[in-house]
C-alpha cells in the first residue's frame, strides 16, 4: 500500500516527503507548530508537517537562519551534513531567537514567519544581528541528574 491508496490525512508518518524542517526544535519542545503532525512508527517519534505552504517557508527560513549563522556557528557549507548539536542549536536556538525578535509570546514556528512576513515583508530584511546573537547565546536545557535514594 502506498501514500496514494490511503485516503487523505491517513498518510503513514514520514513517507510522504514532508518532514518538518524544524523537527530537532520540536521534539525537543523548544518551540511548536500549528502544522505539525507528531506520529510513531516503531520507537521513533516523527514530525510531519501538514502544509506544503508553511513547509516552503520554514525551508527558507532554516536556509537563512543557516548562511546567516555560518561563521558565527562555524558549520559546513549547505547541503553537506551537520552534527546534531549543531543542527540543534540552529533550530531551537534561530526559533527562540527569532521569537525574542518579533517579541512573540509564544515559538509557534508557522506564526513567527507569518508575522515575519507581515512585518518585515521578507524573511531576509529580519533584525539578523540580534538573531544571530540570540542563537549564539541560546542553551540547551540540563539534563536533571537522577536522585540517587
Amino acid at each position: 500500500m502506498t501514500d496514494a491508496d490511503l485516503p487523505e490525512g491517513d498518510a503513514c508518518c514520514g513517507t510522504s516527503g514532508m518532514t518538518c524542517v524544524f523537527s530537532k526544535a520540536l521534539l525537543a519542545r523548544s518551540a511548536v507548530c500549528e502544522c505539525a503532525q507528531r506520529c510513531s512508527v516503531g520507537e521513533r517519534e516523527l514530525v510531519q508537517c501538514v502544509s506544503p505552504t508553511a513547509r516552503t517557508n520554514c525551508t527558507t527560513l532554516a536556509a537563512l537562519l543557516h548562511e546567516r549563522a555560518r561563521f558565527a556557528l562555524r558549520l559546513p557549507r549547505p547541503g553537506q551534513p551537520l552534527i546534531h548539536a549543531k543542527a540543534l542549536r540552529l533550530q531551537c536556538g534561530g526559533v527562540v531567537a527569532l521569537q525574542a525578535s518579533l517579541g512573540a509570546e509564544r515559538a509557534d514556528v508557522h506564526r513567527l514567519v507569518g508575522v515575519a512576513h507581515e512585518r518585515y515583508g521578507s524573511l531576509t530584511e529580519l533584525p539578523w544581528a540580534a538573531i544571530v546573537d540570540g542563537l549564539l547565546n541560546w542553551q540547551p536545557r540540563r539534563r536533571r541528574r537522577a536522585e540517587l535514594g
